[in-house]
């Protein structure tokens, strides 16, 4: 969708730019798909603030997203805002009757059909298993182990390409929107397309008070702070004498790789290209 510009009036909407909604659905959720949220404060079950830079936020409720695609196969009924991620989501009234909430892809609109399986059409908002997919096509909503429900490639305007199969392992080859390559089991689903909102990152909210709204607390340099909250506390020096930055946590930052190797990860990380 496109973006929205306001007219300088105020100083905060001087720089405003959002998206333009207008073309979404009007409509209440649907009440038996939607949960209440509770907010942590950043906040952990000790009560230790974690997340320093998270704090209050609108009052949301949460949709229940049909990530897995088991069987799901109906019509496209309203594509509607969620508060609780950047993409959009799609209403879909199942052959059954059933309503259900799945991620909406882009060009996705009211009236389209939907399906999921092994043999179904190669088209936008479909879902497949990866060895039926053909090579190059643009994709989303990845499982890292089939049956688990989409893990990969959710958020607004990301999408990754199918590349290459491997017959004998049974693996199939992606490449991310990050240029990295990865190793997913073939059996796995995926939906075809991109996720919706590509204009997502091109916002800009205009006020502090908007992020305030989204639950996003001010940001405190660590140089800032005290020896004793951050590693680049005190003193007169940015990061004290001789020390690399680093996190909170005293982890450095700044490129180093922090991933633990020996990790157990259904996914094979190949080198990024």
């Amino acid at each position: 969708m496109p973006i929205k510009k306001y007219k300088p009036t105020t100083p905060s909407q001087r720089h405003l730019n959002l998206i333009d909604r207008s073309e979404l659905s009007k409509k209440k959720p649907v009440k038996s798909l939607t949960v209440g949220l509770t907010k942590s404060g950043g906040r952990n079950k000790f009560g230790r603030i974690t997340a320093f830079r998270t704090n209050g936020g609108h009052k949301q409720k949460y949709r229940i997203i049909d990530f897995k695609r088991k069987n799901l196969n109906g019509t496209v009924q309203e594509i509607e805002y969620d508060p609780n991620r950047s993409a959009f989501i799609a209403r879909i009234k199942g052959d059954d009757n059933q309503l259900s909430y799945i991620l909406a892809p882009h060009k996705l609109k009211p009236g389209q059909r939907v399906e999921s399986g092994k043999n179904v059409p190669i088209k936008i908002g479909n879902a497949l298993p990866l060895i039926n997919i053909p090579i190059g096509t643009l994709i989303h909503n990845i499982e890292l182990k089939p049956g688990n429900g989409g893990q990969l490639i959710r958020s607004a305007g990301s999408h990754a390409q199918l590349i290459q199969k491997i017959q004998d392992r049974n693996l199939t080859r992606i490449k991310l929107i990050s240029g990295e390559h990865r190793l997913i089991p073939s059996d796995s689903m995926a939906t075809i397309g991109i996720v919706s909102n590509l204009d997502n990152s091109n916002q800009k909210i205009g006020k502090a008070g908007r992020s305030r709204w989204l639950g996003i607390k001010p940001t405190v340099r660590g140089s800032a702070m005290n020896p004793i909250d951050h590693p680049h506390g005190g003193g007169e020096g940015k990061t004290g004498p001789g020390r690399h930055p680093t996190t909170p946590w005293g982890k450095l930052t700044k490129g180093p790789k922090t991933r633990n190797k020996n990790k157990n990860n259904p996914m094979i990380i190949q080198k990024r290209i």
